[in-house]
């Protein structure tokens, strides 16, 4: 039997009506589909509600904590009824808030969060870093293996870097279909990303976007022919 796709389809939308449209029309028997809230979603006022009710969906918090340990610490407790699968921190919280932060997960996956996909060198040097991309990710991917963390988000381009180091589940942002980027600048296709040795994709407004059951198609098509 050929082993499944996964995907994590990004809800970013503060729309309820929205939300419930993509999970009714991306359930398909070729992928294994989580769904993605971030920021948006989770912060706005009928979103962690509609998120506490959700029953046997692979949910992923994308929260990406970034602070002191003791805050990450908290701010992890206070969703614990929430019953999230993934959960995002950025490994640039250090060492100590990453084995604070994983500590207290419990059955939920703690994702460390390497570079942003929205980001490449040139604006790492106007933030202060010395370093390129691709030394960045492959030094947090090794401190995300020192913080035994369950899986690791970073570009595509970047996977083969991080599976020398991490062993665990990699995620994958950053997913064109075409030439357009829209915000992010370290893309690839889903076909490359899944060679490279991703596990899971993320892929948002390619799914999200105009006709979902079609977009869907287009990514099976992309994917198997």
């Amino acid at each position: 039997m050929m082993k499944k796709n996964k995907i994590f389809i990004a809800c970013d939308s503060t729309s309820i009506l929205k939300i419930k449209k993509i999970i009714k029309y991306s359930t398909n028997a070729r992928f294994i589909i989580g769904y993605k809230f971030g920021l948006e979603f989770l912060n706005s006022k009928n979103g962690r509600n509609f998120v506490s009710k959700l029953k046997k969906k692979i949910i992923f918090a994308d929260l990406k904590l970034h602070d002191i340990p003791n805050t990450c610490v908290s701010a992890i407790k206070a969703i614990k009824d929430l019953k999230v699968n993934y959960l995002t921190i950025h490994i640039s919280s250090g060492l100590h808030a990453l084995r604070a932060a994983k500590k207290v997960s419990g059955s939920m996956r703690l994702v460390g969060v390497s570079i942003l996909t929205s980001l490449n060198n040139k604006e790492l040097k106007e933030i202060g870093f010395n370093k390129d991309v691709k030394k960045l990710v492959l030094n947090q991917a090794k401190l995300a293996n020192k913080a035994k963390l369950d899986a690791i988000v970073c570009s595509p381009q970047e996977v083969n870097i991080v599976k020398k180091v991490f062993k665990n589940e990699i995620i994958t942002p950053g997913i064109r279909l075409n030439s357009k980027n829209n915000d992010q600048k370290r893309t690839l296709t889903p076909k490359q990303a899944y060679k490279n040795g991703s596990d899971w994709l993320v892929i948002g407004r390619p799914i999200t976007k105009g006709n979902i059951k079609r977009n869907i198609k287009t990514l099976i098509d992309h994917l198997y022919k």
